[in-house]
């Protein structure tokens, strides 16, 4: 299984992909796309464009996208949720599966607290995958989710495995 993780943003969007085989991880790729200046639209547009080739290049077979929350600025959880929109377009027009999941449900997952800060996660991450420079923490949090929908993925087939045995 190849999972795509993304941390959704308007300026920058983070993406990690991470192979996995059982409870086994293996990094493959992370990056971060940049929308560049212009109007919005444009901006949008080179996210799309960019996660499209991304998405292109890497073959995932499952996506998962950061959920986002309103903040203070009404304008910019506007944007922001624009920009993940386009998150979740591109992994579906692909016909990825994709899952969602909180920031501290990630957090949890990857660093063992809900309210881990960015140095956290990037230093689990680099534990994870010793050897690989993560340029950022967009890439960082986007591997993280991948890792979080990995183990969701995984405990969920391990429940429908324990349910179908009580069941027989």
């Amino acid at each position: 299984m190849r999972i795509l993780g993304i941390d959704p943003g308007l300026r920058r969007l983070g993406w990690g992909i991470v192979d996995v085989d059982g409870s086994r991880f293996r990094h493959r790729a992370h990056g971060t796309c940049l929308s560049g200046e212009g109007d919005l639209a444009t901006r949008l547009l080179a996210l799309h464009g960019a996660l499209s080739a991304v998405v292109a290049r890497h073959a995932p077979t499952h996506a998962a996208v950061e959920q986002t929350f309103v903040n203070r600025d009404p304008v910019g959880t506007l944007k922001l949720g624009q920009a993940r929109a386009i998150a979740l377009l591109v992994p579906a027009q692909a016909g990825l599966p994709v899952g969602e999941y909180a920031p501290n449900a990630v957090k949890k997952a990857v660093v063992g607290v809900g309210h881990a800060d960015k140095a956290q996660i990037a230093h689990m991450i680099g534990l994870q995958f010793p050897g690989v420079q993560v340029d950022g923490p967009d890439a960082a949090d986007a591997l993280a989710i991948a890792m979080c929908h990995a183990w969701h993925l995984q405990s969920s087939g391990r429940l429908a495995a324990a349910l179908k045995r009580a069941a027989s």
